[in-house]
């Protein structure tokens, strides 16, 4: 065992050298190699990771459908032809971030949070509370019992649709490691255990009905190195030292419901034994230190391919518009923060696979692939949470996006339109797009107060739609309050009371040029009846105004230019909620 993992580090560090890319007969898909020979683990602690800068990326030998995209950075941004403008048209989309974590009424990462006894998590005292201790009834469970009755895609994407939404977003695997389609690589899948339903297609399917652009987001890249908890045990009482299910194995499962169901797919392997990984799987967010798992290079390009070919599956069997992949650096398996352990192309393959997919199956690559936090590339979309950018950033196409209360469901979520219109607001007046997430219930419906939400935030669309749509920063950005110097923006965070609460004023004024050329100014919040409002950026000597009207108004609004900024005399009557937003025609 010893010479045989010796010749494989020895191999990989030596590189991968060149070969020439495999391509699939029409109609097939890849094989997976079986699950390979893990070595017994090592003390918690014990191991140091190999070193990501001297270890040399591994090219993965799988193949790929025939065309000129190839498994390269290179290869990917000479060939894309550009993001499609479908999503500059689009710029508002809903996340449908859900499936089975949302059991647990918990929040965010509760598959790996009901397993932090150490950190007294409210998650884990939910599970026991629900489904008993994590030793004897574990997250399995929780996906053989989890069953989404009122789970209607089609009404769903209908309500989001009405809501000004022009795209969605599809999870299709968490760090859960839980596939919600018929998974042709991953037994542990939607289809074999829990609901029976193949969730993604019915959300396509429903897509496709509407007329509804579609991406499917990937979140299973660090799923290694986030499921540690699930090998921890509990620290006191009368189950102290007693192991969490993840340390479970195929034969464990004889007579029981899970049985010919490998433990080992779900959670992973015990990887504990390398430096930092399990004092990190315990604190609230940190990957382990970076590096290369070099005592399993064998699993970590199994676990790599498989990565891929779901991604594969996926990209060819539901025709997304897009895809995405979850992560904090410049790609998956980099080495280093979200993607430490490995180094490989599978990201490289994964895209090269999919454009030249679509240009058999469209004649064109109107696709695009979203890569969290990816330096501008041709040929991949950045996203990154919560936050805005200070300035506006056109250097590539984003999209910012966050949650309505948080990435899963719990009980006590604010529900506040103003917060989803201003959102919206903020990225694109940044040159961006936005993605929310609207919480949905363990059976898959929504609260009747999210509901109001987004009947408001759609009747605000329906009225401005026109300065959001195919929208495009101007010079400026805004103008208005400002905080240390920088411009007064909605705050971070999912989007909660804190929002809800938070005030703006009249003045402060963001701004975006439409399809058409006009340019419109939306105020964050709205001014009394009568009062005067004064856009400086519109100031006499910066630009000549010829008109001006207020969206949603039919009568005439009074104005005029003077040294100081473009004074707008509001109406008397109001009845306007969030942001009025005014159509302005320059010189």
């Amino acid at each position: 065992m010893k010479r045989i993992l010796f010749t494989t580090v020895l191999a990989c560090m030596m590189g991968s050298g060149t070969h020439a890319q495999q391509t699939l007969k029409e109609g097939a898909m890849p094989e997976l190699p079986p699950f390979p020979e893990i070595p017994a683990p090592l003390p918690v602690g014990s191991v140091k990771m190999g070193d990501s800068n001297k270890f040399a990326e591994v090219q993965l030998d799988i193949p790929i459908t025939d065309g000129p995209y190839k498994a390269s950075w290179a290869s990917i941004e000479q060939n894309y032809p550009g993001t499609p403008e479908w999503l500059r048209d689009a710029k508002f989309g809903i996340w449908v971030h859900f499936g089975p974590q949302a059991a647990g009424e918990s929040g965010d990462w509760y598959a790996r949070n009901l397993y932090k006894e150490r950190e007294n998590h409210h998650a884990y005292h939910n599970h026991l509370r629900r489904y008993g201790h994590p030793s004897e009834v574990g997250y399995k469970e929780v996906l053989r019992d989890w069953n989404p009755t009122k789970l209607d895609p089609e009404a769903l994407t209908q309500l989001y649709q009405k809501a000004g939404a022009r795209f969605l977003m599809i999870q299709g695997v968490h760090h859960d490691n839980y596939d919600l389609w018929n998974s042709q690589y991953h037994p542990w899948n939607s289809v074999n255990i829990g609901p029976k339903r193949d969730i993604l297609r019915e959300w396509a399917d429903a897509c496709h009905k509407y007329g509804m652009r579609y991406g499917v987001t990937f979140h299973h890249e660090y799923t290694w190195w986030w499921w540690q908890t699930a090998f921890s045990s509990d620290s006191k009482g009368e189950k102290a030292d007693v192991p969490y299910d993840g340390h479970l194995t195929l034969e464990d499962g004889k007579g029981k419901w899970w049985q010919g169901y490998d433990p080992r797919l779900l959670y992973g392997i015990d990887l504990r034994e390398y430096e930092t990984v399990d004092k990190n799987a315990h604190s609230p967010w940190s990957p382990p230190k970076a590096g290369i798992f070099s005592r399993h290079l064998d699993y970590c390009k199994w676990y790599a391919t498989q990565w891929v070919l779901r991604m594969m599956d996926v990209c060819a069997h539901y025709d997304p518009d897009f895809i995405y992949t979850d992560g904090t650096v410049q790609g998956p398996f980099t080495g280093d923060g979200t993607g430490t352990g490995y180094k490989c192309n599978a990201m490289q393959t994964v895209m090269a696979d999919y454009y030249n997919r679509m240009l058999k199956k469209r004649g064109k690559v109107d696709v695009f692939s979203i890569i969290k936090f990816r330096r501008p590339t041709n040929g991949a979309v950045n996203t990154a949470e919560f936050d805005f950018p200070d300035t506006i950033n056109a250097s590539q196409p984003w999209i910012r996006e966050a949650p309505v209360g948080d990435w899963f469901y719990a009980p006590g979520f604010t529900y506040d339109a103003g917060s989803m219109i201003r959102f919206i607001i903020e990225a694109i007046c940044r040159d961006g797009n936005a993605a929310l997430n609207i919480p949905m219930r363990p059976d898959g419906s929504i609260e009747p107060e999210c509901i109001a939400m987004l009947e408001e935030v759609g009747r605000w669309m329906q009225v401005n739609g026109e300065a959001v749509y195919g929208s495009k920063a101007w010079h400026t950005l805004g103008e208005g309050q400002m905080v240390d110097g920088k411009l007064k923006k909605l705050p971070g965070g999912g989007l909660g009371k804190h929002h809800a609460d938070f005030r703006f004023s009249p003045q402060d004024i963001r701004f975006t040029v439409g399809k058409d050329g006009s340019l419109y100014a939306f105020t964050l919040a709205v001014p009394e009846a009568g009062s005067q409002l004064t856009i400086r950026s519109l100031a006499k000597g910066k630009a000549k105004v010829k008109r001006l009207s207020l969206l949603g108004y039919n009568g005439k609004v009074k104005w005029h230019q003077s040294p100081d900024g473009l004074v707008i005399s509001c109406p008397n009557n109001l009845d306007f909620a969030t942001s009025l937003v005014f159509k302005i025609t320059t010189k």
